[in-house]
């Protein structure tokens, strides 16, 4: 897995964020072993138990599940792929929302620009 943080974030919500965005894009499948915590960890540059606390947090929403003895899996939902894409696309839209805002722009402003946009007409 390709991990990157930033930091205004803490780095276990970045952890869970990551892997719902993998899993969104089908990069983890339903049913997928996700590797032991000690290795993801090392991976990722971070701490094992800020790992395990995503991991945990990941369990806790139903995303992934244990199994006592053969490790963490990723939850087999048929809708949970389609579900974390749409929380994923709100939240960026949310946030471009918010960022052009900011910026002065009205949402019917920032609705023209996209339609110009899309349809090549910067």
């Amino acid at each position: 897995m390709e991990w990157s943080f930033h930091e205004d974030a803490p780095i276990y919500l970045q952890i869970i964020h990551q892997m719902k965005a993998q899993i969104a894009t089908g990069t983890l499948a339903p049913g997928d072993k996700i590797p032991p915590v000690r290795e993801l960890a090392m991976e990722a540059g971070v701490n094992p138990n800020t790992m395990q606390k995503a991991l945990s947090e990941l369990e806790r929403e139903g995303i992934l599940y244990s199994k006592r003895t053969a490790g963490r899996f990723v939850a087999e939902r048929t809708d949970q792929q389609e579900t974390l894409q749409n929380a994923l696309v709100k939240e960026k839209v949310e946030t471009f929302l918010r960022d052009m805002n900011t910026l002065g722009y009205t949402d019917e402003e920032v609705e023209e620009l996209l339609r110009r946009y899309v349809n090549g007409k910067q």
